[in-house]
């Protein structure tokens, strides 16, 4: 008989990388992150590690303003998402920056909105060239959104909720 749980456990654990793999652990991620964005909205009072699963709220302090986990992603080829906002205006920029503004789990598609980098991304044909992240010191949100299927992406990487600005102070101008 413990031959037979021993192999449950294999299915179960198997099961659960296969679930993974198909895109779901960035259905998940996204959703946790939506849900500690909504609790730092709310001012709830739990510590913050600065993770995608933790929430958003500082250790010293229930109002720290911060709201958002700013994130990429990455496809299945290790490619950056990106997308442009603001087309049509002399503000029109390209991003690799999210922050997740509502996910229905059911289906795995979200609206995420774009979040603007402080210098300008340098993109080799279709893909951003990851040494020009480094130079980057601020995000700020903006009120450009994109609908996505995140069963499309592999990966997710949360970044410091410490680089997003408020919506309203912009910094940046092209």
């Amino acid at each position: 008989m413990q031959e037979d749980v021993s192999s449950d456990d294999n299915t179960e654990h198997h099961d659960t990388r296969r679930r993974c793999a198909v895109g779901s652990c960035v259905c998940d991620t996204v959703a946790a992150i939506k849900k500690a964005q909504d609790e730092a909205e709310d001012n709830d009072s739990r510590n913050c590690r600065n993770r995608c699963f933790d929430s958003l709220l500082s250790p010293t302090s229930n109002n720290n303003g911060l709201d958002t986990i700013p994130f990429i992603l990455q496809d299945k080829k290790g490619n950056y998402f990106s997308a442009t906002g603001g087309i049509g205006t002399n503000d029109c920029f390209q991003t690799i920056f999210f922050r997740v503004q509502s996910i229905d789990k059911d289906s795995c598609c979200a609206t995420l909105s774009m979040l603007l980098p402080d210098c300008d991304l340098d993109f080799d044909k279709c893909c951003v060239d990851p040494t020009s992240l480094c130079d980057i010191e601020e995000l700020e949100r903006t009120r450009y959104c994109i609908e996505v299927d995140l069963d499309c992406f592999c990966s997710i990487q949360c970044l410091d909720p410490n680089l997003v600005g408020d919506i309203n102070n912009h910094h940046h101008h092209h």
